[in-house]
């Protein structure tokens, strides 16, 4: 019975030695490589210290293989057969005393990699966190009015599309829209700057325009090169009972009113192209049910082959349901661009919606 049991652990043992054998041979040809392409030393000790592991090991199984096979075969096992053990636990004495180095380099190295993923975990978040202040999923709750939203990002890594809606007033309520040119970090901060200069001026100016004027002529002065902003601007007055809006050189806005559906076109210029630029305002009644919705290009630029999905789009889908709810109708617009689009739409996409409740 004992020598069908040794026999049982010189199999085993034997396959077990072969199995770490041939994980011996791959890190082998892992340390070649490694020697021949890396720099690192690091990456060398790491390389031949997993190579020399799997051989002691490879070793050890094979022999308590050897001294399992001769017990299963021979009566009296001679004590020299047992001298094979010699061999590994002498690879264990000579190799051993790198172990624990090579356990805190691996240890250092893992933290390396860690902190290394975390720099790069940021850099992907980044462009969400940009767009988060830039194009909030969740809007403040403004009452009398609805409001919905809707941002698809593009294929840039970051981009300088933004909206806003706050209270400048107790009887007054403002809805952005903006785009600022180019693609990157530098259009992504100008238009935060953008965003929250504006709220100031919008609460020290009643006149949009006038707001507009001291923004453009403020982000001037940065000196941006080559950057440009479209902006529109919308104000509900709701004691007064009117929409006063001005818009930079934007896609134009369309109205709800009278059961009518009117564009609000640009009022002026880019902003950033001219600093001494000059705008002005257009005043319309506000009615209970009217409903602006503003967007920025990416919407009407959606291209199937050289047709553009148009503002005229744009308009019919707002004609078609007008009374739906402004989230619903936000996400119609997207989603009816995308099925027009021949592929991805390339640009950022922001539309928003207000009505008055």
């Amino acid at each position: 019975m004992e020598d069908v049991l040794l026999a049982v652990v010189a199999i085993a043992a034997f396959t077990a030695a072969v199995i770490w054998g041939r994980s011996a041979s791959h890190r082998s040809r892992v340390l070649q490589r490694v020697r021949r392409n890396s720099v690192d030393p690091d990456a060398r000790e790491l390389a031949r210290s997993d190579y020399r592991k799997d051989l002691h090991t490879a070793g050890l199984y094979g022999s308590i293989a050897l001294a399992a096979a001769a017990g299963s075969l021979f009566d009296t096992v001679p004590g020299a057969v047992f001298l094979v053990f010699l061999v590994p636990v002498a690879a264990t004495v000579v190799i051993g005393r790198r172990f624990i180095p090579e356990a805190k380099l691996a240890q250092n190295r893992l933290e390396l990699e860690r902190r290394a993923q975390e720099v790069l975990d940021q850099e992907d978040s980044a462009p969400r966190r940009w767009a988060a202040r830039l194009a909030p999923e969740e809007l403040p709750d403004v009452t009398g009015f609805e409001v919905g939203r809707v941002y698809q990002a593009g294929t840039g890594l970051m981009a300088g599309d933004f909206y806003d809606v706050c209270r400048v007033a107790r009887t007054r309520v403002a809805a952005v829209i903006g785009d600022v040119t180019g693609h990157g970090i530098e259009p992504s901060i100008t238009a935060f700057q953008a965003k929250y200069l504006l709220r100031t001026f919008l609460r020290q100016y009643r006149d949009p325009a006038q707001a507009m004027e001291e923004l453009n002529l403020q982000m001037s002065a940065m000196d941006r090169g080559e950057e440009f902003i479209s902006l529109c601007v919308v104000v509900f007055d709701t004691e007064a009972g009117t929409l006063r809006y001005a818009s930079a050189g934007h896609p134009p806005a369309w109205l709800w009113h009278e059961r009518e559906v009117s564009p609000l076109r640009a009022t002026g210029p880019l902003l950033m192209l001219d600093p001494n630029g000059t705008y002005f305002s257009r005043e319309i009644p506000l009615a209970d049910g009217d409903m602006t919705v503003l967007y920025t290009d990416g919407l009407a630029e959606a291209r199937s082959g050289d047709t553009l999905f148009g503002e005229d789009r744009v308009a019919t889908i707002i004609r078609r349901d007008p009374g739906a709810a402004p989230d619903v109708l936000c996400k119609t617009l997207l989603e009816a661009a995308r099925d027009f689009a021949d592929g991805p739409i390339e640009d950022d996409v922001a539309i928003l919606a207000i009505r008055r409740a």
